[in-house]
């Protein structure tokens, strides 16, 4: 657990969780019923040797943090599909992660935000 305290500003921040496995991701999901869950996909330079998958569970006072990363064409611990453009690129796409999300969380009026759109 990292507990980030209060910002420069005075203001509480919530207390950051890391969750090692999608199956824990998922049971605090259920536990906690968020209104959504965040995003972030993250490529690194040059994309066809790293493709890397954060999701965050917003919930009050507190958000649990799931990393995930490449395996081959697929993401090692949820198996989302890895795509790859006819350059090589590899990358995960919008549509793919929210369309495992919904299914495996399938909780009513979850919404499903891209830290970029959050």
């Amino acid at each position: 657990m990292i507990n980030c305290g209060e910002n420069k500003r005075g203001w509480a921040m919530p207390n950051t969780f890391r969750v090692k496995t999608w199956q824990e991701f998922k049971e605090l999901a259920y536990t906690k019923n968020p209104k959504s869950v965040v995003y972030v996909i993250a490529q690194s330079v040059p994309s066809r040797d790293h493709t890397g998958l954060k999701l965050i569970l917003p919930v009050e006072g507190a958000q649990y943090i799931f990393t995930d990363s490449a395996k081959g064409d697929v993401m090692r611990r949820t198996g989302i599909p890895i795509r790859t453009n006819p350059k090589g690129n590899r990358f995960l796409t919008d549509e793919d992660v929210k369309r495992f999300l919904r299914t495996q969380l399938n909780i009513n009026d979850l919404k499903i935000f891209s830290y970029w759109t959050a």
